[in-house]
């Protein structure tokens, strides 16, 4: 069995996730392909090593020595994959594709890491989500990091990390804010075609609130374009201007006290942010280092 890493690493993923379907999402396979693995794992062994509950998944005594054995060889395998790059030694340059947000805000924290990793130049595109998987699928780019769920055949994709949407202005606002509070502001939006303005209209209407009864001021498709507009406003002006974007991309501001920021009373805007990478690329050791070092980041 230790030959097939690959079911090990599935054992592991189940058990920092402690949920089947939870793993299944982030390894980009089929619960089923999940429990199927597990199963393997146990007739190998003949013995349990995990127990599902209602509160997540337990492990057996049996599942605790094979977790600190899978954990000692994740850890050996990633040290070899570096000193097989090293022998590798192949010059060329590694090109990121990535959406706005990630690509503005979230992924220049990690690009000497990678830079590090690969021993090689890394190169970054940022582009509209749909975009970056054409070029993906058109091999201009090595791995994709998107916020938006455009899914195609022949590409693999990882859940990698949980984004917020939040109201945000250049004025204090409530904390917590109720469908009357959203009539109360102005309002720059997302263009009607973006993924956020999507999530963000699908939750409204779980609060019975309607966009088009909002007092908009303008329609940006840029994120950047947005805050810059919200930075820019009136700071006293009687009727607070906002927008909603991710909390990546406000983060700076938000801690340095420029802008503040509101959640929707009772309702989060959602979204999960995915890396994308060929099927033809499964194997490929500069990918998998790339792909290994963003999933195991456990907070960005």
């Amino acid at each position: 069995m230790l030959k097939d890493f690959a079911k090990l690493q599935t054992f592991l993923m189940v058990i920092k996730e402690k949920s089947f379907s939870k793993a299944s999402a982030k390894l980009g396979i089929s619960q089923p392909a999940v429990t199927q693995q597990i199963k393997f794992i146990e007739d190998y062994l003949d013995t349990k090593i995990v127990d599902r509950k209602k509160n997540g998944i337990i492990l057996t005594k049996e599942g605790e020595d094979l977790y600190r054995i899978a954990t000692k060889l994740e850890k050996a395998i990633q040290n070899s994959e570096k000193e097989l790059l090293k022998i590798i030694n192949k010059e060329f340059t590694f090109v990121m594709g990535s959406s706005f947000a990630i690509g503005n805000y979230v992924l220049p924290n990690y690009l000497g890491e990678i830079k590090k990793r690969i021993d090689n130049e890394v190169f970054m595109n940022v582009d509209l989500s749909s975009n970056i998987i054409d070029q993906l699928e058109d091999k201009k780019i090595d791995v994709a990091l998107i916020e938006s769920p455009v899914f195609r055949d022949g590409i693999i994709y990882r859940e990698w990390v949980e984004d917020e949407l939040v109201v945000f202005s250049n004025q204090p606002i409530k904390k917590y804010l109720n469908a009357n509070d959203l009539h109360e502001f102005d309002w720059i939006c997302r263009n009607e075609d973006s993924h956020t303005r999507r999530l963000t209209s699908e939750v409204f209407e779980e609060m019975g609130v309607q966009c088009n009864n909002f007092n908009v001021l303008g329609v940006l498709a840029s994120p950047t374009a947005i805050k810059e507009t919200i930075l820019n406003a009136d700071a006293n002006a009687e009727r607070p201007l906002v927008s909603i974007m991710s909390r990546h991309v406000i983060k700076h501001e938000i801690d340095s006290g420029r802008l503040f920021e509101g959640r929707l009373k009772n309702h989060k805007i959602l979204r999960n942010f995915y890396i994308a990478y060929s099927k033809e690329r499964k194997h490929d050791a500069f990918v998998d280092n790339v792909v290994n070092y963003l999933l195991s980041l456990n907070k960005v």
